[in-house]
């Protein structure tokens, strides 16, 4: 009763809500593989046309914490089939995930365009880590052929964070306090326009000081690289507390949006920063009363560059009492309003990435039938 509730509201709010078509492929399926469970779905779109789609494989279960790979599938015709499944980061048998994938396609030694990997690691589990007993880093690996091989690890956690860790920053004493960490989930993204034209920006989020009853220890930021990963640097915090996973993308003029997800729970709306330095300061926070969430993760993507409104498409479970209506929104003015809705699937969703198929396509990756499998789709947003 509730999805068709849903479906009849949306109807009403936004007419041009259309549903997507066709079951989709099963790319990662919990029991195979030697994994009992597959969350947090990332994907990317090469340059030569593949698919890269990442996924924790997490070995004994689905707790977030434990014996956790990060996992690769690719598919060579556009998402109909997919390889053999390959480990690309792992952390023994503790935690690595987080999975924060993007092709640099600005670095003039690597014309064919490079992929960064940025990924955490974990040695307990985030309840623990909040409490400081325990701690997070920060790692990336790349590939220069298309994700056959990848890089050696590069820990560049004193970098991208704020947290005193032994044998890395223990030295430091940051009044700021920062325990737990994470990535986006989801993809990262290089800004194609402006100024700051070449930037990778991966939002991440952190947690500060002693957990908090009510999540206001959670905070988003992100963090950059100018130099393609060789220097990377921190934003500003998120101004609104308890902002915790977050996706960005590009706004038109090489602005940078962020959209996270509203640990607190208070308002069960997406919140939303925009930064005009490239997402170093963040200029307005706010939630956005169009996009509702029931504490989820979600995914933003540009969709095409123009001079004064980018196109931009945003997955999300768009419910306030479960994680189901996984709904597709595009915006023709840089997000300040979303005028198609496409209901990818109507139940049983949660975590889910995008990706730009051509100029008229998106591919979904997405946690399917209550997290037992992730889910390839495409929809064709504009005929």
């Amino acid at each position: 009763m509730r999805y068709t509730c849903f479906l009849i509201l949306s109807l009403l709010l936004c007419p041009s809500i259309l549903w997507a078509q066709g079951n989709g492929v099963t790319v990662f399926q919990s029991g195979q593989d030697g994994y009992k469970s597959f969350r947090i779905p990332a994907i990317i779109h090469l340059p030569n046309g593949h698919l890269l789609a990442f996924a924790e494989g997490r070995v004994n279960g689905g707790a977030d914490f434990g014996h956790v790979n990060i996992v690769m599938k690719i598919s060579a015709d556009k998402g109909n089939t997919w390889s053999a499944l390959r480990v690309v980061a792992t952390n023994e048998k503790l935690q690595a995930g987080n999975a924060a994938p993007v092709v640099d396609l600005s670095d003039p030694r690597y014309p064919k365009g490079r992929i960064f990997l940025f990924y955490n690691t974990g040695n307990a589990d985030e309840g623990q880590i909040r409490k400081k007993k325990g701690y997070r880093e920060v790692w990336y690996v790349t590939s220069v052929d298309n994700g056959k091989t990848w890089s050696v690890p590069a820990n560049i956690t004193n970098q991208v964070s704020k947290i005193d860790q032994p044998g890395i920053n223990a030295v430091w004493n940051h009044p700021e306090d920062w325990r737990s960490y994470a990535n986006t989930p989801g993809h990262a993204m290089q800004i194609k326009e402006g100024k700051y034209k070449g930037r990778i920006y991966i939002a991440a989020n952190h947690s500060e000081g002693p957990p908090q009853k009510n999540f206001t220890d959670y905070i988003a930021h992100g963090y950059y690289t100018d130099d393609h990963g060789k220097t990377f640097h921190i934003s500003a915090d998120n101004p609104l507390r308890g902002s915790n996973e977050s996706t960005a993308a590009e706004l038109s003029g090489g602005r940078v949006m962020t959209n996270s997800r509203n640990q607190r729970g208070n308002v069960l709306q997406r919140i939303v920063a925009i930064s005009s330095d490239g997402g170093a300061v963040w200029d307005t926070a706010y939630y956005d009363k169009q996009l509702p969430d029931p504490v989820c993760e979600g995914s933003i993507l540009t969709l095409r560059y123009e001079k004064h409104r980018n196109v931009l498409a945003f997955c999300n479970d768009a419910s306030t009492h479960d994680r189901d209506s996984l709904t597709l929104r595009i915006s023709y003015d840089n997000g300040e309003t979303w005028q198609k809705s496409f209901l990818i699937e109507a139940k049983n969703t949660a975590y889910s990435d995008i990706t730009a198929l051509g100029k008229n396509t998106i591919g979904f990756l997405y946690e399917a039938d209550g997290y037992r499998k992730i889910v390839f789709k495409t929809v064709k947003w504009k005929e």
